[in-house]
Order: C-alpha cells, then sequence, then structure tokens
C-alpha cells in the first residue's frame, strides 16, 4: 500500500475542539484518574479510547495522555507511598529501561502516521487495544475469581513460584517493600516493553503491573502502587519528546489533567477500604468492556484505508456504539470503585472502638 505521507505536525490540529468536548474530557479525565489511583495503570487504557471515541486522532490522544500523565501518576504515587503500596527502587529500574521503550515506541508511531495516516494509526492503536485487552483483561478477571476468598489475593499461583524466583542472573537486586529479589537482566526487558507499548498506544500498566505481579512476585497493591512512579518517569520523557514532533496538544492534556487530578487522589484512598481482588476485578471488566468499544471501530478504520466496503449509515452506527460502550465502561469503573469505597468506610465505623484499622499490603 502505497504510503500517505501526512505531515506529523499538522495532527494536533486536527482536533476540533467543541463546547461538547470541553465539557466531556474533564469527565473523562475525573473517571480516569480515579482508575488510576485504584489500579495504578495511569488509566490510559479508557483515556486514549475515550478520547479517540470523541474524535481525536490516535496521535494526539497519545501524546496528550502522556503529556497529562506525569503530574497525575507524581500525585497517585506519593499518595500510594504513604500507604505502603509504593517500592521506589523497583520504579527506578524499570523506569530507567522503559524511557528507552518509550523512545523506540514514538519512533513506531510516527512511522505508521508517516506510511498510513491517521486512519492507519487509529486502526494500528485499537487493534493492539483489542488485543492486549482480551488477553490481560481474561487473565487478571479468572485470577480474581480464583482468589476472592483468599486472605491474600497476590499469593503465587498453585503452578508454582514466580519466573523472578527462578531466574538468578547476576546482578540481584532486593525490592525490600516489594519483599522480592529479581534479577537485573529480567527488570529491564519488561522495563522496556512497558515503556515500548506507553508510547505506542499510550498504555504501559498494562505489561507494568500483571509483570511485576506474576513474573517478579510482588503483591498486587505494590504493584499497581509502583507502576505510578514508573508512568512519571515515562511520562515526563515522553511529553518532551512528542513535544518536540509537533504532537502535543496542550488543550487535550490540561482538560484531562484537571479532571484526573481530583480522581487519582479518590481512586487511591480507596484502595485502603476494599480486598485485593477488588483491584483485579474492576482492572479485568473496565478492560473488557473497552475492548469492546474499540472493536466496534476496526471496520470504521478499516472502510476509512478503502480495504472494506461500509456504507455511511452502517459507518454511524458503529461510531456511535463504541462511543457509547466507551461510556458504560467509565460509568462501572466509577459505581464499582465508589460504592466499595462506601462499603468500606460503613464498615470501618461500624467496629468498635480501639479495634485496628484494615490497612492492605
Amino acid at each position: 500500500m502505497a504510503g500517505y505521507a501526512v505531515d506529523p505536525h499538522a495532527v494536533k490540529t486536527m482536533v476540533k475542539m467543541t463546547p461538547a468536548m470541553t465539557a466531556f474530557l474533564p469527565t473523562l479525565g475525573f473517571l480516569g484518574g480515579l482508575l488510576s489511583g485504584f489500579i495504578g495503570s495511569g488509566g490510559a487504557f479508557v483515556l486514549t479510547p475515550g478520547m479517540m471515541s470523541v474524535g481525536v486522532p490516535g496521535p494526539a490522544a497519545v501524546a496528550a495522555n502522556m503529556c497529562h500523565k506525569f503530574p497525575k501518576a507524581l500525585i497517585g504515587a506519593m499518595k500510594r507511598a504513604k500507604l505502603g503500596h509504593v517500592d521506589v527502587l523497583l520504579g527506578l529500574v524499570m523506569g530507567l529501561s522503559a524511557v528507552i521503550g518509550v523512545q523506540v515506541g514514538i519512533k513506531v508511531q510516527q512511522w505508521i502516521l508517516k506510511m498510513w495516516g491517521e486512519a492507519g494509526s487509529n486502526l494500528y492503536i485499537s487493534a493492539v487495544f483489542v488485543l492486549v485487552l482480551a488477553l490481560v483483561g481474561a487473565s487478571v478477571l479468572r485470577d480474581a475469581f480464583r482468589c476472592k476468598n483468599q486472605e491474600v489475593c497476590a499469593a503465587p499461583p498453585p503452578k508454582g513460584t514466580p519466573l523472578g524466583e527462578r531466574i538468578k542472573i547476576p546482578p540481584m537486586i532486593s525490592f525490600k517493600t516489594a519483599k522480592i529479589r529479581a534479577s537485573f537482566w529480567l527488570t529491564v526487558p519488561l522495563g522496556f516493553a512497558t515503556g515500548m507499548l506507553a508510547a505506542t498506544i499510550a498504555v504501559g500498566g498494562f505489561i507494568g503491573v500483571p509483570a511485576m505481579i506474576y513474573i517478579l512476585g510482588a503483591s498486587s497493591f505494590v504493584g499497581s502502587g509502583t507502576e505510578l512512579v514508573i508512568a512519571f518517569v515515562m511520562g515526563l520523557t515522553g511529553t518532551f519528546t512528542w513535544a518536540l514532533h509537533g504532537f502535543v496538544d496542550l488543550r487535550l492534556a490540561f482538560l484531562i489533567l484537571f479532571g484526573s487530578l481530583f480522581g487519582v487522589q479518590l481512586g487511591a484512598i480507596g484502595t485502603s477500604y476494599v480486598k485485593d481482588y477488588m483491584i483485579k476485578f474492576v482492572m479485568a471488566l473496565v478492560m473488557l468492556i473497552v475492548m469492546v468499544s474499540r472493536l466496534l471501530k476496526i471496520p470504521v478504520y478499516l472502510k476509512d484505508l478503502n480495504l472494506i466496503s461500509l456504507s455511511h449509515s452502517a459507518d454511524q452506527l458503529l461510531s456511535q456504539a463504541s462511543f457509547v460502550v466507551m461510556c458504560v465502561a467509565l460509568v462501572v469503573s466509577g459505581f464499582i470503585i465508589l460504592s466499595a469505597m462506601a462499603r468500606g468506610l460503613r464498615a470501618e465505623k461500624a467496629k468498635p472502638v480501639g479495634a485496628p484499622v484494615h490497612v492492605p499490603h
């Protein structure tokens, strides 16, 4: 297929800011921040598709997401650190290798945009979302049900110890807060993959959080909290690189950030009032709903690339359905998190005076 020769610097000018979008983006940011503070993934798996669902081109959505991410991630990490959920050393080790992955991922995204234009980039982002969300979401959901009745949800699966405990290639690093010991050469590729995915589709937590839980052996609380440190490092360096190439639309970033700064603090507090498995359950459920939203848009992008024929009415119906499903994902996630917090607060108030306060580890 012939290249489209699209000027990347023109991408951000494609975003037409309407009153409806101006109202929608802070709401999207709040719910994305709520998820970010609660599950530690950065919330990008709802923010990027959410922006795309209202007409923001994929590259501009990715760039705006990374731009707003690092201040939000910093606030979330500080909140989670006070709860003992952040291993700073693990976050820095994986974050530094993630920086390299970010630079590679940006190059990949630029190449796709140059060769196939906005529709090609949107198709690429959506296809990767569908694949990753389906695989990770199903896996996390299965594990959430498996450990629902266990006291410690992050216990290693019955089949054996985590891979990180079996690989002994020096140098070995001890991570005290996470209570694990892992090879430097295992953390590097995990960090690189996290960074590359984050720069390519603005999502790194899909790799970072599950990797720390299932490969390195950290608890889901520490894994989700430490991911915020990695997200800060990736967001800071990624924003600078995206901005140099003209992809950052500050209007999008600030509107998303405005809402998410409130949501991320509320979500971080919420982890103190829920059981460990609830974090995994919310993460998996929202992933699978968002996956359906992106799946509905793929035929539209294929039509834009002249790969399939699609009537105008079918195009409109699929686009509207994708937006509705995206809204459902946001409403469901917000309801689950806030209702879980309310139940937890009521349970704490009902305890006898002097009873120990539950703080998950």
